[in-house]
């Protein structure tokens, strides 16, 4: 079974299997934005279950800049013990642990009461949502640098707490997505315009890093194959991404897709056919392999054995899983036991797209919470039901992250 071979990657390091436990947004910080004792919890349980990599949830580079309340930082080195815990959790069963790192951009909601940067004033657009989020202001070049700095300060931090590398988070319409995507970056200087301008952000992130850190810690990307929204960032333009990355020590590049305003992440596929449905980007990771030097990771609807196959058949290196995992963090264990197990969510039938996509994350996060406390999963959980318990929930964390973080300054 392909599934079950280990993979070296270019920085030496040999990864037990291809499964990979994807990044998901679990919102689980304790009150000084570090990893909280349930967290390290789960982390420990998806170790358990036998996937040979886990991916954390978006850190943080910056307090002042969350994806949501609850959100983990690392900015400095104050709570660096919590986060050599949640490391050490994570590696139990032989695993590796990559942190994943993160900028919002535009894309924090407007209720965490901070000043919102961007590459250009371009506003979320998610028809009645939209007031949930604040207008953006463009980044100048000094607030750019001190991004950069941050990324690579993060980074640094992870190799000390014990993590086996980092992944930057260059998808899914964060800033970094923001900057690459021409629909978001109207920048006329070398930040903008041309695809090379656009991507100076991820390349002197990418740069910085693996300046920074030793040559055995892990360095990769999470990339959108596609925004999925006219004139976008494109298939053609991500081949040329990585492209530029082959150069620069990048470990594996994780192919995604899609924004808040179109979450591709969570739809459906181009087609039918049942490996496109399961699989989501895997067309476009054909046509990523063929550039890439580094291994190619494919996150996207994966759920089932037989699926995952036919993915690395196809010579994808690894697999991502995330709604699986968040069912059953034992799914690589049953499926080495050849047991066919096959976790799903309840449908989401809504025709309002971003509010369905909400759903689903609120459906994921429920089963996270459950795991957290040691309890089985409820993967029949009513999308309502588990829309209500987070959106009280984000209220909660807003409230007590505004008590705790001073405004912005203009």
């Amino acid at each position: 079974m392909l599934v079950f071979t280990p993979l070296q990657i270019a920085n030496g390091t040999t990864i037990k299997n291809r499964i990979a436990k994807a990044a998901m947004e679990e919102n689980m910080a304790d009150q000084q934005f570090a990893p909280s004792g349930k967290l390290i919890q789960l982390y420990q349980r998806w170790a358990e279950g036998g996937a040979g990599l886990l991916i954390t949830g978006n850190v943080m580079v910056d307090r002042r800049a969350m994806t949501g309340p609850g959100g983990v930082v690392l900015e400095d080195a104050a709570q660096l013990s919590r986060f050599a815990r949640w490391a050490q959790a994570g590696q139990r069963n032989g695993a590796k642990v990559w942190m994943q790192i993160n900028h919002p951009g535009r894309q924090m909601p407007g209720n965490l009461g901070q000043k919102t940067w961007a590459p250009s004033p371009v506003a979320v657009e998610l028809g009645k949502l939209s007031k949930h989020f604040s207008e953006p202001k463009p980044m100048t070049e000094d607030i750019i640098k001190q991004v950069i700095g941050r990324f690579i300060a993060t980074a640094e931090l992870a190799e000390q707490a014990g993590f086996d590398g980092v992944e930057i988070h260059a998808a899914h319409g964060y800033l970094i997505s923001q900057f690459l995507s021409p629909l978001t970056n109207h920048r006329t200087d070398q930040w903008g315009g041309s695809l090379e301008n656009r991507a100076r952000l991820l390349l002197d992130i990418v740069r910085g890093i693996r300046a920074a850190v030793s040559s055995t810690f892990a360095v990769a990307v999470k990339l959108n194959s596609a925004d999925f929204q006219r004139g976008g960032f494109s298939p053609e333009d991500a081949r040329e991404v990585v492209m530029l990355l082959n150069y620069l020590g990048v470990d594996m590049i994780e192919l995604s897709g899609g924004s808040y305003e179109a979450p591709a992440m969570h739809g459906k596929a181009r087609d039918g056919r049942t490996l496109a449905r399961e699989a989501y980007f895997l067309e476009f990771a054909k046509d990523i392999q063929q550039v890439a030097r580094m291994p190619v990771m494919l996150t996207g609807g994966i759920r089932r054995q037989a699926i995952a196959e036919q993915v690395l058949q196809n010579g994808v290196a690894m697999v991502g899983i995330a709604t699986g995992l968040a069912i059953n963090p034992s799914l690589p264990d049953e499926w080495k036991q050849g047991k066919p197990s096959t976790p799903e969510l309840a449908p989401i039938t809504w025709n309002n797209k971003p509010l369905a996509s909400l759903a689903y994350m609120a459906m994921v996060k429920y089963q996270l919470v459950k795991h957290s406390n040691q309890k089985r999963a409820n993967p029949r959980v009513s999308p309502c039901w588990a829309l209500i318990l987070n959106q009280i929930d984000n209220a909660i964390r807003s409230r007590n992250y505004r008590r705790s973080v001073s405004v912005s300054p203009e």
